[in-house]
Protein backbone atom coordinates (compact mmCIF):
# COMPACT_ATOMS: atom_id res chain seq x y z
CA UNK A 1 0.00 0.00 0.00
CA UNK A 2 1.46 3.40 -0.92
CA UNK A 3 1.90 6.31 1.82
CA UNK A 4 -0.73 8.36 -0.36
CA UNK A 5 -3.26 5.57 0.19
CA UNK A 6 -2.16 5.09 4.32
CA UNK A 7 -2.83 8.67 3.98
CA UNK A 8 -6.17 9.02 2.54
CA UNK A 9 -7.30 5.90 4.81
CA UNK A 10 -5.97 7.71 7.93
CA UNK A 11 -8.07 10.71 6.65
CA UNK A 12 -10.68 9.26 5.76
CA UNK A 13 -14.04 9.26 7.99
CA UNK A 14 -14.91 5.79 8.01
CA UNK A 15 -17.05 4.52 10.79
CA UNK A 16 -14.78 1.91 11.34
CA UNK A 17 -12.54 3.36 13.89
CA UNK A 18 -10.38 0.04 14.12
CA UNK A 19 -9.80 -0.14 10.46
CA UNK A 20 -8.77 4.17 11.00
CA UNK A 21 -6.07 2.93 13.72
CA UNK A 22 -4.74 0.44 12.26
CA UNK A 23 -4.11 2.77 9.29
CA UNK A 24 -2.82 5.23 11.45
CA UNK A 25 -0.37 2.77 13.28
CA UNK A 26 0.32 1.44 9.76
CA UNK A 27 1.17 4.66 8.67
CA UNK A 28 3.29 5.91 11.25
CA UNK A 29 5.53 2.95 10.95
CA UNK A 30 5.96 3.63 7.09
CA UNK A 31 7.06 7.14 7.98
CA UNK A 32 9.64 6.13 10.90
CA UNK A 33 11.01 3.29 8.05
CA UNK A 34 11.04 6.19 5.45
CA UNK A 35 13.16 8.67 7.20
CA UNK A 36 16.68 7.68 7.06
CA UNK A 37 15.75 7.59 3.08
CA UNK A 38 14.17 11.15 2.98
CA UNK A 39 17.30 12.24 4.99
CA UNK A 40 19.54 10.16 2.44
CA UNK A 41 17.75 11.95 -0.47
CA UNK A 42 17.71 15.36 1.27
CA UNK A 43 21.56 15.62 1.68
CA UNK A 44 21.99 13.84 -2.27
CA UNK A 45 20.20 16.99 -3.32
CA UNK A 46 22.68 18.95 -1.59
CA UNK A 47 25.36 17.28 -2.79
CA UNK A 48 24.24 18.35 -6.73
CA UNK A 49 26.18 21.66 -6.77
CA UNK A 50 30.28 22.08 -6.50
CA UNK A 51 32.01 23.87 -3.89
CA UNK A 52 31.05 27.19 -5.20
CA UNK A 53 27.29 26.82 -5.57
CA UNK A 54 26.84 25.47 -2.51
CA UNK A 55 28.68 28.12 -0.67
CA UNK A 56 26.63 30.48 -2.54
CA UNK A 57 23.16 28.74 -1.99
CA UNK A 58 23.93 28.59 1.75
CA UNK A 59 23.33 32.27 1.62
CA UNK A 60 26.72 33.11 4.58
CA UNK A 61 29.32 33.52 2.04
CA UNK A 62 28.93 36.47 0.06
CA UNK A 63 32.12 38.22 0.82
CA UNK A 64 33.65 35.23 -0.13
CA UNK A 65 32.14 34.46 -3.29
CA UNK A 66 32.87 38.01 -4.18
CA UNK A 67 36.86 37.53 -3.26
CA UNK A 68 37.01 33.86 -5.49
CA UNK A 69 35.56 36.14 -8.56
CA UNK A 70 37.97 39.01 -7.87
CA UNK A 71 40.70 36.29 -7.56
CA UNK A 72 39.82 34.21 -10.63
CA UNK A 73 39.58 31.34 -8.46
CA UNK A 74 35.58 30.33 -9.05
CA UNK A 75 36.58 28.13 -11.95
CA UNK A 76 39.11 26.14 -10.34
CA UNK A 77 36.57 25.63 -7.16
CA UNK A 78 34.32 24.41 -9.81
CA UNK A 79 37.04 21.64 -10.86
CA UNK A 80 36.41 18.02 -10.34
CA UNK A 81 38.51 18.18 -7.47
CA UNK A 82 38.34 16.81 -4.47
CA UNK A 83 38.82 19.84 -2.08
CA UNK A 84 38.06 20.46 1.53
CA UNK A 85 37.41 24.44 1.91
CA UNK A 86 37.90 26.25 5.14
CA UNK A 87 35.35 28.97 4.14
CA UNK A 88 35.02 31.80 6.14
CA UNK A 89 32.03 33.69 6.65
CA UNK A 90 30.08 37.34 5.83
CA UNK A 91 30.88 37.88 9.10
CA UNK A 92 34.72 36.50 9.44
CA UNK A 93 35.49 38.79 6.72
CA UNK A 94 33.57 41.60 8.48
CA UNK A 95 36.22 41.17 11.85
CA UNK A 96 39.01 41.93 9.04
CA UNK A 97 40.40 45.67 9.67
CA UNK A 98 38.89 48.05 8.23
CA UNK A 99 39.57 48.44 4.55
CA UNK A 100 41.53 45.36 4.54
CA UNK A 101 39.09 43.62 2.40
CA UNK A 102 38.52 46.51 0.03
CA UNK A 103 42.24 46.78 -0.92
CA UNK A 104 42.21 43.05 -1.24
CA UNK A 105 39.52 42.65 -3.85
CA UNK A 106 41.40 45.98 -6.14
CA UNK A 107 43.18 44.19 -9.34
CA UNK A 108 46.52 45.00 -8.36
CA UNK A 109 46.29 43.11 -5.12
CA UNK A 110 44.67 40.03 -7.07
CA UNK A 111 48.18 37.76 -6.29
CA UNK A 112 47.81 38.45 -2.75
CA UNK A 113 44.06 37.62 -2.72
CA UNK A 114 44.73 34.23 -4.77
CA UNK A 115 47.32 33.38 -1.70
CA UNK A 116 45.37 33.87 0.97
CA UNK A 117 42.12 32.67 -0.35
CA UNK A 118 43.87 29.42 -1.59
CA UNK A 119 45.37 28.88 1.80
CA UNK A 120 41.67 28.10 3.10
CA UNK A 121 41.72 25.12 0.41
CA UNK A 122 43.10 21.02 0.94
CA UNK A 123 43.39 18.72 -1.98
CA UNK A 124 41.32 16.25 -1.26
CA UNK A 125 37.98 15.49 0.34
CA UNK A 126 38.68 15.82 4.28
CA UNK A 127 35.98 15.25 6.30
CA UNK A 128 35.42 16.51 9.93
CA UNK A 129 36.02 12.84 11.36
CA UNK A 130 40.02 13.34 10.10
CA UNK A 131 40.07 16.61 10.49
CA UNK A 132 40.52 16.31 14.06
CA UNK A 133 43.03 13.38 14.04
CA UNK A 134 45.66 15.65 12.27
CA UNK A 135 47.57 18.44 13.46
CA UNK A 136 48.43 20.03 10.04
CA UNK A 137 47.52 20.37 6.39
CA UNK A 138 48.70 21.33 3.26
CA UNK A 139 46.85 24.15 2.02
CA UNK A 140 46.80 24.74 -1.90
CA UNK A 141 48.75 27.73 -1.46
CA UNK A 142 51.85 25.81 0.20
CA UNK A 143 51.65 26.91 3.34
CA UNK A 144 51.08 24.65 6.69
CA UNK A 145 47.11 24.99 8.14
CA UNK A 146 47.85 24.14 12.32
CA UNK A 147 45.49 22.36 13.71
CA UNK A 148 44.08 21.89 16.80
CA UNK A 149 41.07 19.67 18.39
CA UNK A 150 40.45 21.04 22.02
CA UNK A 151 37.32 21.39 24.17
CA UNK A 152 35.55 19.52 21.90
CA UNK A 153 36.41 22.25 19.02
CA UNK A 154 38.55 22.37 16.48
CA UNK A 155 40.40 25.36 14.94
CA UNK A 156 42.52 26.12 11.92
CA UNK A 157 45.03 28.61 12.07
CA UNK A 158 43.11 29.93 15.03
CA UNK A 159 40.12 30.45 13.13
CA UNK A 160 37.28 28.45 14.74
CA UNK A 161 35.53 25.57 12.92
CA UNK A 162 31.93 26.22 13.53
CA UNK A 163 30.10 24.17 11.00
CA UNK A 164 31.45 20.71 9.15
CA UNK A 165 30.90 18.44 6.51
CA UNK A 166 28.99 20.22 4.34
CA UNK A 167 29.03 18.18 1.10
CA UNK A 168 29.48 19.15 -2.49
CA UNK A 169 30.21 17.14 -5.72
CA UNK A 170 33.55 17.97 -5.51
CA UNK A 171 34.52 18.03 -2.08
CA UNK A 172 33.37 19.18 1.32
CA UNK A 173 33.21 23.09 3.13
CA UNK A 174 34.05 23.31 6.86
CA UNK A 175 32.82 26.78 8.10
CA UNK A 176 35.26 29.19 9.88
CA UNK A 177 34.45 32.24 11.52
CA UNK A 178 37.71 34.11 11.07
CA UNK A 179 39.79 34.66 7.52
CA UNK A 180 42.98 32.48 7.35
CA UNK A 181 45.64 34.79 6.84
CA UNK A 182 49.47 34.14 5.84
CA UNK A 183 51.98 33.58 8.34
CA UNK A 184 54.08 36.43 6.71
CA UNK A 185 51.70 39.02 6.55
Amino acid sequence: QSLVDLIAQVLDRSPNESQSLEALIQLHRRLLLEQPILRRVRKRRIADKDIVDTAVAAGSFKTLAKALQAADLVQTLKGAGPFTVFAPTDEAFAKLPAGTLDALLQPENKPKLQRILTGHVVAGKVMAADVVKTSSAKAVSGSTLTIASRDGGVTVDGAKVVKTDIAATNGVIHVIDSVILPKDE
